[in-house]
């Protein structure tokens, strides 16, 4: 592709050319409602094609699907491809995929809650810090534990586990409060109502299914049907950042080349930016940087520049302003701003002009051969090739019945996460069925006795893994998941000393007797050897002290 390879954007005393070895340095398209953006972006958008650059872009209002249509009709389009000279103008139908989060506009969109990550999806339900630190350790815990979080309900089974063990993670994590599991719960479910739950599961969207051509070597334009997501714009701005980002870290570095490998386009771009937390805003301003390397340009679509961070305006080489209305001081300033990001034009004022442009004039500046930015120019915008408006449900239809994508993400495939593993309901493979083999000469094999006979007759049924697994009626089965800390196993309660084991009747019987006649027998000797005086007592210790150990070795024997 030669240094000069261009797209046609617009003219007035010159021509205006968006040179595709520098798309990739990104780019803005701004103005107030009604000033022709969305025509402008169609256009930009057709070029990228026609050279085969894949774009992604979000429709809105529900405009752009008509460039998946033949234009070329349109009075007005018309009129200004006579005003600009452009030779043998005609409509042509740009090939296009349709996409909807919710399934209805186009082909399915899903990811899954662990590729979307813990930052996002805090920003997506509006958590605190606290509560988004929560959301980490849960985060965490599935990393550890090996469980996959592919939907809501896998999320919300580990929140569940987690307020339930939040005494034992304390040590590891720190204190996880029940009352922010609670709050994510009920946000989850929020979501849930608007919509929300259908973006996250299986299968997940696969990024080359976006960056592909058609047989004649045209870009694909993918279509986001954004009418209703905008409704829910948390999920919108969270849904592109979350595809920009993807997009950076799936694909490889390659330097500057002579065209992009993909165009996205960010409409409504101030959601992006609204309320978003500072490590949000490093985390987008880094791959607006970043990406460029990667082959990707980045098209900011907004009212007003001011909705962009300094940062990120910065990075824009490539800018298109249509029309801004000074009405109240905030538009004064923008005014001023957008005037200010041009090189100056010694021909006109740029802040002055930028108040009186008319429907599809704009101020553009693109970059130069050499990577400068022309002076700002005031044109008149070329027309789109597709039509300006919007494709008929039939269209649409025929469309996506057309694509090279259809059927594969329509149906939902919900496999064993860790909803089926905290839940106890993971249910093993059963073996494949092995055709009988042959037996030397033999055809067949010959019967076997059955697995549960013996030589003895029926053995009896041993339980099987089912039964075992799913326990008694109405028994929950036990998670299978390792408790976040082993609990010590209780202490057997201590025995009280064993006293002295009391004596039979019998027994007692026999030792008062014996203890009687030894005592008197010892006593008789002692008069002999010692006399009168001592025989007593003496007696009476020796008699006890043999009667003891003649019992003792009888009760032992």
């Amino acid at each position: 592709m030669s240094d000069d390879a261009a797209i046609f954007v617009g003219a007035s005393t010159a021509d205006q050319y968006l040179l595709l070895k520098y798309a990739n340095r990104h780019g803005l398209i701004a103005g107030a409602t009604g000033t022709g953006k969305t025509v402008t972006l169609q256009t930009i958008a057709e070029g990228f094609s026609a050279y085969g650059v894949p774009v992604f872009m979000a429709d809105v209002k529900g405009d752009l699907s008509g460039v998946s249509q033949a234009g070329g009709s349109n009075p007005r389009a018309l009129e200004r491809a006579k005003q600009l000279g452009i030779d043998g103008y005609g409509g042509r139908a740009f090939p296009t995929i349709f996409w909807d989060l919710f399934g209805e506009k186009g082909h399915p969109i899903r990811t899954t809650v662990s590729e979307v990550g813990p930052v996002l999806m805090a920003r997506l339900l509006q958590l605190n810090e606290t509560q988004e630190g929560v959301l980490n350790i849960v985060f965490r815990i599935a990393d550890q534990q090996g469980l996959l979080l592919l939907d809501f309900k896998d999320l919300q089974a580990l929140l569940q586990w987690v307020a339930e063990n939040a005494g034992s993670l304390t040590t590891e994590f720190g204190n996880v409060s029940k009352q922010s599991v609670g709050t994510i719960q009920r946000q989850l479910l929020t979501l849930s109502q608007q919509g929300g739950e259908g973006f996250f599961g299986e299968p997940a969207l696969v990024l080359t299914d976006m960056i592909r051509c058609d047989p004649s070597g045209y870009g694909a334009i993918n279509i986001l049907a954004a009418d209703r997501l905008m409704q829910s714009p948390r999920l919108y701005a969270t849904f592109l950042l979350w595809l920009l980002s993807e997009l950076f870290e799936s694909l490889p570095e390659v330097g500057d080349l002579d065209k992009p490998k993909f165009v996205f386009f960010f409409d409504e771009a101030h959601l992006l930016f609204d309320d978003a937390p500072k490590a949000l805003l490093s985390r987008i301003e880094q791959v607006v940087r970043l990406i460029r390397s990667k082959g990707v340009g980045v098209y900011f679509i907004t009212q007003n520049p001011l909705d962009l961070p300094e940062t990120v305006l910065g990075q824009l080489g490539n800018r298109v302003q249509h029309a801004l209305r000074a009405f109240t001081p905030r538009d004064q300033r923008a005014v001023k701003v957008a005037a200010e990001t041009f090189r100056p034009n010694k021909a006109f004022d740029a802040a002055q002009a930028i108040t009186e442009l008319s429907v599809g004039e704009a101020l553009l500046s693109f970059l130069d051969a050499k990577g400068v930015p022309f002076p700002v120019e005031r044109c008149f915008i070329a027309p789109p090739q597709g039509r300006i408006g919007p494709a008929t449900a039939e269209e649409r239809a025929a469309v996506i019945a057309a694509s090279p994508l259809a059927g594969r993400y329509d149906t939902a495939v919900d496999r064993q996460s860790a909803y089926e593993v905290l839940t106890g309901r993971v249910t093993s493979a059963a073996p494949e069925a092995t055709p009988p083999r042959r037996r030397g000469q033999y055809g067949s094999v010959p019967p076997t006795v059955p697995t549960t006979t013996g030589p003895w007759g029926p053995r009896p049924a041993e339980p099987s893994s089912t039964a075992e697994h799913e326990g008694a009626p109405g028994q929950r089965p036990e998670p299978r998941l390792k408790k976040a800390q082993p609990q010590p196993p209780a202490p057997e309660p201590r025995k009280a000393p064993a006293g002295r084991q009391r004596d039979s009747v019998g027994i007692a019987v026999a030792k008062a007797a014996g203890r009687s006649m030894a005592t008197i027998a010892a006593r008789e000797a002692a008069k002999a050897v010692f006399g009168r005086g001592k025989a007593a007592s003496i007696g009476a210790s020796v008699g006890g002290a043999v009667l003891r150990g003649v019992l003792g070795s009888i009760l032992r024997g």
